[in-house]
């Protein structure tokens, strides 16, 4: 872990005490293309990956009071911004438009097709039955509750790496009960 005293953990904590511009322009001048590139690499495009670096290097500037380097390298603090916001463009590009939506009344499914989704439904929750009850509730709390594996590990006090293991295997249960 880079402690005070290096480039980049001064220039940070400059901005985040001082708001110094000069160390902004630095950071700004290293990082912007790095964030770029990596931005690209992912498979968003020059453009794009342009106006998502020039936007993480404004949420350094206004987050710079979050950053604390016993935590965390200037590198792994501003890519990590770069990869939450990869997500959240990601996340608005696949909502659908007002206008891309369907209105008016929806056409009747087919018999077939409502009585097939009956039977999964079943076959499903007789699946999570099924599931031992530590798994099953992790489920329950990531899928119908809708929380992040970091949030049922907060909600939970276990570990993130035991959440993802019990998930894991109870996806592959769900998956083989399924079939």
């Amino acid at each position: 872990m880079q402690t005070s005293g290096t480039p980049w953990v001064d220039d940070l904590l400059r901005i985040r005490d001082n708001r110094d511009e000069k160390a902004f322009i630095k950071v700004f001048e290293h990082f912007a293309p790095r964030v770029k590139a990596f931005l690209m690499k992912t498979g968003m495009d020059a453009a794009l990956a342009e106006e998502c670096a020039q936007e993480v290097l404004v949420t350094v500037w206004n987050k710079a009071h979050l950053y604390d380097a016993s935590r965390a390298s200037p590198s792994t603090w501003i890519f990590t911004i770069a990869r939450n916001k990869k997500i959240d463009v990601l996340r608005k590009q696949r909502r659908p438009e007002p206008e891309d939506l369907t209105w008016g009344p929806e056409a009747e499914p087919d018999q077939a097709d409502v009585l097939g989704l009956q039977q999964e439904s079943e076959q499903l929750g007789r699946a999570l039955r099924d599931l031992p009850e530590k798994q099953r509730e992790l489920i329950e709390k990531a899928y119908f509750g809708d929380l992040t594996h970091s949030e049922i590990a907060e909600q939970t006090g276990l570990p993130l790496g035991t959440i993802k293991s019990r998930i894991r295997l109870a996806l592959e249960r769900l998956r083989h009960s399924l079939k």
